[in-house]
């Protein structure tokens, strides 16, 4: 369906620690501007945005990771470039995205190249805590001024290339679907079970949460079936239908009190009982965050002043970086809520 997104969409992720890493970088975005169909100036603009980027983690920080993604949203197609790294941040931001102005001895025009370049452009860097950053590129530029209610991201286990963890979300007549999904296990088997997850709300976006983790339950019966957390989002009533089985965290944020949702035991798609539907209040800037097992739940968007505010995909880094355990493959959705579309 047009209004679908998903973390199934083509992405890579790339660890930034050597100056060679920013060619591959810059090559990953340039395959995926031919998949888009962008044009010359675009793909010119997309390696500007990327090469800053990927250099910038090197001159500050010395390592970090970037991932290039094609995104959807709204109906509207574009590239998305996050980087993330624990550098020492940036003091002063404002200063900072001026030409000329630089920590490190350079030319000082990496973000404010950037900022020139994408559509969209929003860091986070809090003095000593790191950096995250995210640039969007758009197919058309027009569609820069909608906004982006949502974002994730998703990264394998270190040796594997299938992501054993998926999330999507359908947009539709004033509502958000948002489903998460975390294979049990780790590489292809397990990516099988999250994209058949995918594939049944891509098949029936304008079921329930109930019975969308009954599709669910038959189409994963033939894989090795998955954890999975499935909310509705109503933006004009404020509410956030939910149904969990399994272990994935859900949260809804609001003014930096945390809620956390409850899911029952089992495994969608083999020993799942009857799922119950329950209905919480999300009112307008609230912000729902689905996480997988791979990230610990002791994070606290708390310790983050002015985090809740950014990019959802920004946020959904950040989380990722600071609370991935390594030891799983490892997902954040955020989703910020609105008023009515």
């Amino acid at each position: 369906m047009e209004n679908l997104s998903s973390s199934l969409a083509p992405a890579e992720w790339i660890t930034i620690s050597h100056v060679s890493d920013v060619g591959a970088a810059r090559r990953s975005g340039q395959t995926l501007a031919e998949q888009l169909g962008m044009g010359e100036t675009r793909a010119g603009q997309l390696a500007i945005v990327i090469t800053e980027a990927a250099s910038n983690i090197i001159k500050h920080a010395g390592e970090g990771r970037l991932r290039v993604t094609l995104a959807a949203h709204g109906g509207q197609r574009c590239i998305e470039v996050l980087a993330l790294d624990n550098g020492p941040g940036i003091g002063n931001l404002a200063q900072s995205m001026q030409d000329g102005v630089s920590s490190a001895g350079t030319a000082g025009t990496g973000l404010g190249a950037m900022r020139r370049q994408a559509d969209q452009l929003d860091v986070y860097a809090p003095s000593g805590k790191g950096t995250a950053l995210l640039a969007r590129l758009w197919l058309d530029p027009a569609a820069a001024g909608q906004p982006v209610l949502y974002g994730g991201v998703c990264l394998p286990l270190a040796g594997e290339t299938a992501c054993g963890d998926a999330w999507a979300v359908a947009q539709q007549h004033g509502r958000l679907v948002l489903l998460m999904a975390d294979g049990l296990g780790h590489g292809p088997e397990a990516a099988k079970a999250a994209a058949a997850a995918v594939q049944a709300l891509m098949d029936e976006p304008g079921h329930a949460p109930q019975r969308l983790m009954e599709d669910c339950h038959q189409a994963l019966r033939p894989t090795r079936g998955a954890a999975m957390a499935i909310g509705e989002l109503d933006l004009a009533a404020r509410q956030l239908r939910f149904a969990g089985v399994g272990n994935i965290g859900a949260s809804i944020i609001d003014d930096a009190a945390r809620r956390q949702l409850m899911s029952h035991n089992g495994i969608v798609g083999h020993n799942m009982r009857k799922v119950n539907e329950l209905v919480f209040e999300c009112p307008t800037g609230a912000l729902v965050v689905l996480a997988s097992d791979g990230i610990t739940t002791q994070w606290d968007l708390a310790a983050y002043p002015g985090l809740a505010t950014r990019e959802p995909a920004l946020i959904a880094g950040v989380l990722l970086r600071d609370h991935c355990r390594g030891r799983d493959d490892a997902s954040v959705l955020v989703v910020k809520t609105v008023e009515n579309m």
